[in-house]
């Protein structure tokens, strides 16, 4: 198998648009640069569209990629595979952290059930659980295409109903110790530097996840250069489908909000998928994981937020979202300054 079998090639956003949108910016009542980040979140998102200036987010979509992971048997994590299920309903019945945090901001969330720990059975289901990925492989073959080909139909169908702004959150007991391993083993950091705290472990239980992440690394050592065997031994399905939605959004030319680490470790096995999605992304934080700023690092991302959060479900995201909104508005809504030369000169000061 080879990428290229399911992904065509990404095309970059659009470069001249991206000069032009910088001119306008230039352009706007205020000092060259003053608004920083906004502005190169502005210059970004017209790059991508493809227009001068950018259209405003009418359709925004977070989807939640849900699994559990057979790694949670090592009890990893202060929480119960049960928890899985009971937090994803939550979230479809508006009860839960990323509901608040996305709440204002018309953003419409879908949960997939790709491999929760209960006996149900779908078309986005993959597996009951996943291969405890220190002594087994993650899925077999046929169940990581099987994520892969769920991962391109979300993104299709999000995109085809009207989907302007894509982005992605995990939901999962166990999530940080895959995402650990991945970005270990993608980066080339020792699993003690990767490893962190999860859901909020102690220093015993953190010592006992290292070791997990050691020889869940050691079983793929070999692996980095081949994406689809990685992902089958370390990785789990749910990741797997993350990965191939955001190759198949940037492959569609649409902007990507990410969330925290799994979802980095998702948007770097997506840019081997795709080579080049990463320009499609933007980091909505930088989570507590310290696995996280090493995959951010290496997608080339700076965060908008960090606020210390170690919550999955797209909640950073969620609450990175509305300074893509004001990012658009100050390209809409903010006048174009005076004709006058003394006004020009003074902004460039």
């Amino acid at each position: 198998m080879h990428p290229s079998d399911f992904f065509p090639r990404v095309q970059a956003p659009l470069t001249d648009l991206a000069d032009q949108a910088r001119a306008f910016q230039n352009n706007l009542n205020k000092p060259t640069g003053s608004l920083a980040v906004f502005e190169d979140l502005g210059i970004w998102l017209s790059s991508c569209q493809g227009v001068v200036p950018p259209k405003k987010i009418q359709q925004p979509r977070l989807v939640v990629f849900a699994g559990d992971h057979g790694i949670a048997k090592r009890e990893l994590s202060t929480y119960p595979t049960t928890a899985s299920p009971a937090l994803a309903e939550a979230i479809r019945t508006g009860g839960a952290s990323v509901n608040a945090l996305a709440a204002g901001s018309d953003i419409g969330i879908r949960v997939v059930d790709i491999c929760l720990d209960h006996d149900v059975w779908g078309d986005e289901r993959v597996s009951r659980s996943s291969g405890c990925i220190d002594i087994e492989d993650a899925m077999t073959e046929e169940q990581l295409l099987r994520a892969v080909e769920i991962g391109k139909r979300i993104a299709d169908q999000e995109i085809d109903a009207g989907a302007d702004l894509l982005l992605v959150g995990d939901l999962g007991v166990g999530g940080t110790t895959i995402a650990a391993a991945l970005i270990g083993l993608m980066t080339n950091q020792e699993p003690v530097v990767v490893t962190g705290r999860g859901s909020g472990i102690h220093d015993e239980h953190w010592k006992h996840k290292v070791t997990v992440v050691r020889d869940a690394m050691f079983r793929a050592r070999n692996d980095r250069g081949n994406v689809f065997t990685l992902m089958r031994k370390i990785s789990s399905p749910e990741v797997v489908a993350m990965a191939a939605f955001l190759a198949q959004a940037a492959v569609r030319r649409t902007p990507l909000l990410l969330d925290g680490v799994l979802t980095a470790a998702g948007a770097m096995l997506a840019d081997k998928l795709a080579p080049g999605a990463r320009k499609w992304m933007v980091a909505g934080h930088q989570s507590t994981e310290p696995a996280h700023s090493f995959a951010l690092r290496y997608l080339g991302l700076t965060p908008l937020l960090d606020m210390h959060l170690r919550m999955g479900e797209g909640a950073g995201a969620a609450a990175a979202f509305p300074f893509i909104t004001m990012a658009a508005n100050i390209m809409n809504d903010m006048a174009s300054l005076p004709e006058e030369p003394e006004y020009q000169e003074a902004t460039e000061q």
